[in-house]
């Protein structure tokens, strides 16, 4: 006799097909052997719920990154240089072969 994982087991008989017995004892008939006594969906499996939120959630998160990426570039103003010190200008000048005012 086998059992099966939602309490249903195959009885043995003399014949190519069994009578398969559920929790209740009543018995339905089905193919003795490598087959299955085939029920409705039991529903989605839980990995692939949770993989679907997981997934959904990680392409919301990088599509309202890139909205907001978007919307920066076109409203902030650009960013300030640094002043450059009054003596890295001077050596840009001599670099580029124009004399220092004062000398």
């Amino acid at each position: 006799m086998a059992e099966f994982a939602d309490n249903k087991r195959i009885l043995s008989g003399g014949s190519s097909f069994g009578e398969v017995e559920d929790g209740a004892g009543q018995c339905i008939e089905g193919i003795k052997g490598n087959a299955f006594v085939e029920e409705g969906a039991k529903g989605l499996n839980p990995g692939l719920i949770v993989l679907l939120v997981v997934g959904g959630l990680v392409l919301l998160i990088l599509a309202g990154n890139y909205a907001l990426y978007m919307y920066a570039q076109k409203t902030l103003p650009a960013r300030k240089k640094k002043p450059v010190s009054k003596k890295k200008m001077k050596r840009e000048r001599l670099k580029q072969g124009v004399s220092a005012p004062g000398e």
